[in-house]
């Protein structure tokens, strides 16, 4: 038998006991400790939420498409969830691209990670406009990548603005557009 402070019968059953009770005091306090957090304000982003369908001019070959952003874990992250078809075109047949972000809060900063059907991630630093009324995702910097900046400006209660810049490698401050359009509120 293996030689520890608990190896007589007695004073095994008083060890396992102590085992029992520190274990159900590691239970109950670490989520009493998660639940007296601060909860997380994401009063600013608020017109953002919702389900959103994309504004076109109905262009021949131009995608179609949408989005909606949504609380999710009890309030403490948001979701975007985004879709595009792209109609067929002489040079390439159709696709669907379809991407998912997550927005959440750390160490008192916004970040946001971006997957798509592409197998592309970004992660973005999420800061909001003097006004509040944009919300500007601008991944991280890296010399020999592109850096991009995507931003949501309210257009009003039921539009927005959306632009995707992008910086070429070893330029990380040099944006240019990329894509950018509007949509408005479903929901």
């Amino acid at each position: 038998m293996p030689t520890f402070p608990c190896h007589k019968t007695n004073t095994r059953r008083i060890c396992n006991q102590a085992l029992i009770a520190l274990g159900a005091i590691l239970f109950f306090t670490v989520p009493m400790n998660a639940q007296q957090q601060v909860p997380i304000n994401w009063n600013a982003f608020k017109f953002l939420i919702g389900e959103w369908v994309g504004e076109g001019t109905g262009a021949p070959g131009e995608a179609t498409g949408g989005f909606t952003f949504s609380y999710d874990l009890q309030n403490t992250v948001l979701v975007r969830k985004n879709y595009a078809n792209y109609p067929a075109t002489k040079d390439r047949p159709a696709f669907r691209h379809d991407d998912l972000m997550i927005v959440y809060q750390e160490a008192g900063k916004t970040r946001a990670t971006y997957f798509d059907n592409e197998q592309h991630v970004i992660n973005y630093t999420v800061e909001l406009s003097k006004d509040t009324n944009a919300a500007i995702f601008l991944s991280d910097a890296s010399p020999s990548a592109r850096r991009f900046r995507l931003t949501y400006t309210k257009l009003g209660t039921d539009r927005v603005k959306i632009t995707f810049d992008m910086a070429p490698p070893g330029k990380p401050d040099s944006f240019a557009a990329y894509l950018e359009g509007t949509a408005r509120k479903k929901k």
